[in-house]
């Protein structure tokens, strides 16, 4: 699965430990997550979309090819 994360933190001005503070989870799951190692469960998705202001859908791309 797509993202993206690490541009939307950016233009945030959010670094990967900030990040992890808002959503609670540690900065090395955010770089998991951003080099691809780690799918986020739907509730950190969640949470990920809510801290960037938009919709899962605009944070997370789901392809076809992904099912």
């Amino acid at each position: 699965m797509e993202h993206r994360i690490k541009e939307l933190r950016s233009s945030f001005g959010l670094t990967q430990e900030q990040l992890s503070e808002r959503i609670g989870v540690s900065r090395q799951t955010i770089i998991s997550i951003e080099n691809g190692r780690y799918n986020p469960s739907l509730e950190l998705a969640f949470k990920i979309a809510k801290v960037f202001q938009c919709r899962i859908e605009d944070v997370f791309i789901f392809e076809k090819g992904d099912v």
